[in-house]
């Protein structure tokens, strides 16, 4: 068998960490020996445990990319483990207890696309890091193509990169009862179309152009209710906004949901109004397992995921208008929306299921 160690900073279960429980769920324990370090307390233990696989629980690495008392931490559990692969999560402790420890090969996903420090990306910054990144690692999996540009922006060799795109387990689909008293749950009538966006109320989220993209769809007489799930630092800022612009009867907050898969169900078209910092999101596979179409921004590996005219519309980013106008086509226009959404479940199932994501990662690690 094959020793296989991952390496993950999360305390909380973000989309890193559904990354990795997907895999758990999906992998080939006849080939795999595979345990997971985590920080003390992370929320990921419970459900790691769940799947039957060995945590191991590290001091100083809780939330942080690198610290030298989770070097040390690392550096111990390497020498114990002796993996033969080391698969870290944004882990740079590991990498560099890893590379300490000696023994192992040293892979890390990218899991997000964001803003490079202009330092990273020229000159003698960009010659450093491409030096780190060759020292301190092997390979490196990006989950889109919009990561893995991130990466070579700052000096890391394309040739180390595998883009290997997130995959997701089909959500279920429930039946129009279930359906029914979702909508009575969130206080959603019957005869109101549904626009969901899951995720984070965070900067580079762009909810408040979301928020901008109601008001639009409002005045163009189209009754439709905007879902906003999640919770974040902004929260407030937008709820404000909302109650700014008196949107209150359009706009719904959820706050956190521990489970989405009953909006997602009755959702008719589901938002991603981020900028400069999207990845391959998680949320938006998950609707296109139901089917469902989406607008959404440029950003990152949107454009990856939905096609435009295909199965939804991309927008440029930061405007509320474009993914006003998109929705109201989608609501207005039923062969398009059709068209979309059988094309939505047909590119789920072609490329990004989580079968085929476990599939692609375990023939990476075979090279290996």
């Amino acid at each position: 068998m094959i020793k296989l160690l991952h390496v993950i900073t999360d305390t909380n279960i973000g989309g890193a960490g559904k990354y990795l429980l997907t895999y758990l769920k999906n992998c080939d324990r006849r080939t795999f020996d595979i345990s997971v370090v985590v920080p003390c307390e992370s929320r990921l233990i419970p459900k790691i445990e769940s799947l039957g696989f060995k945590v191991i629980q590290a001091q100083g690495i809780a939330d942080k990319s690198a610290s030298l008392k989770g070097i040390v931490s690392l550096y111990k559990i390497l020498k114990s483990e002796k993996p033969q692969i080391l698969h870290t999560h944004a882990s740079l402790s590991a990498r560099i207890a890893a590379r300490l420890a000696g023994g192992a090969k040293i892979i890390y996903t990218r899991h997000t696309v964001f803003p490079q420090k202009p330092f990273l990306t020229k000159g003698i910054g960009k010659w450093l890091n491409s030096k780190a990144a060759a020292a301190l690692s092997d390979k490196v999996i990006a989950v889109c193509k919009a990561a893995k540009k991130d990466l070579t922006d700052t000096g890391v060799p394309k040739e180390s990169i595998t883009v290997i795109y997130n995959g997701v387990d089909p959500q279920k689909i429930i039946s129009e009862e279930e359906k029914a008293s979702v909508r009575e749950k969130f206080g959603i009538s019957q005869d109101e179309k549904i626009v969901a966006a899951v995720a984070r109320i965070e900067p580079l989220k762009g909810h408040e152009y979301i928020i901008e993209a109601a008001e639009e769809v409002k005045k163009q007489g189209i009754r439709a209710r905007f879902v906003i799930a999640g919770s974040g630092s902004l929260e407030k800022r937008m709820r404000d906004l909302v109650k700014e612009k008196n949107l209150d009867d359009t706009v719904l907050f959820t706050g956190f949901l521990d489970d989405v898969s009953g909006l997602e169900n009755i959702m008719d078209v589901q938002v991603n109004s981020s900028y400069d910092s999207e990845a391959a999101s998680l949320s938006l596979l998950e609707g296109m397992s139901l089917g469902k179409p989406a607008v959404v921004s440029s950003s990152g590996g949107n454009g990856e995921l939905i096609q435009d005219g295909v199965n939804g519309f991309v927008v440029p980013q930061r405007d509320p208008k474009a993914m006003a106008q998109a929705i109201v086509r989608l609501f207005t226009d039923d062969e398009i929306y059709n068209d979309f959404s059988k094309n939505a479940k047909n590119i789920f199932e072609n490329n990004f299921t989580s079968k085929i994501m476990t599939e692609n990662m375990e023939k990476f690690y075979k090279t290996l």
